[in-house]
């Protein structure tokens, strides 16, 4: 018996529609990837980010780390986790981690520039995230908060690897894997 898979093209659907009904649009995360790239690019412009934005949301393991946070955020919101998690996930404990590995794990694919990016962006909680970390009492995005800074580490990583090939004058197209390492 085979087991049925899923299109790539439904997972990717799926994962921006989770951002778009949670409130977390393209344009919001490519404002966070402007503010951390601008300063080392100033000709950077917000089509370029939201463009590295867009690249970055093809990848499966951001729009499985999407749908999988989101999915415990909303089952948070409608209190059908056991205890102790729902508390835990509900009141976003400090100790909790789980939230920031998924979305650190989601970062690895883009080198260590994406993974110190997502920790200053945990920590600082810049833009949306700013935003969706503090919504006391307007649901839960324990995960949320952390993916999208995932997402925004990821898309200024791209840009500046992407840069950086371009000052070298490689004139070559790349894919972003070329891009890592």
């Amino acid at each position: 018996m085979t087991q049925k898979r899923i299109h790539s093209d439904e997972v990717t659907k799926a994962a921006r529609q989770r951002l778009l009904d949670r409130g977390v649009t393209i344009e919001a995360i490519a404002e966070i990837v402007y503010e951390m790239q601008y300063p080392y690019n100033p000709q950077l412009t917000m089509e370029e980010c939201i463009e590295s934005v867009e690249k970055v949301l093809l990848k499966r393991e951001i729009q499985h780390a999407i749908l999988v946070g989101v999915e415990l955020d909303m089952l948070a919101e409608q209190k059908k986790l056991s205890e102790p998690l729902q508390t835990i996930v509900e009141t976003d404990e400090g100790l909790f981690g789980v939230d920031e590995t998924i979305a650190l794990g989601a970062a690895l694919g883009y080198g260590s520039i994406a993974v110190t990016t997502f920790g200053h962006l945990d920590k600082n909680k810049v833009g949306i995230i700013r935003d969706l970390d503090t919504k006391k009492g307007k649901g839960v995005h324990t995960f949320l908060d952390d993916i999208v800074g995932s997402i925004a580490a990821n898309a200024a990583s791209r840009l500046a690897h992407r840069s950086r090939d371009l000052e070298e004058g490689l004139s070559r197209e790349l894919n972003d894997e070329e891009l890592i390492g």
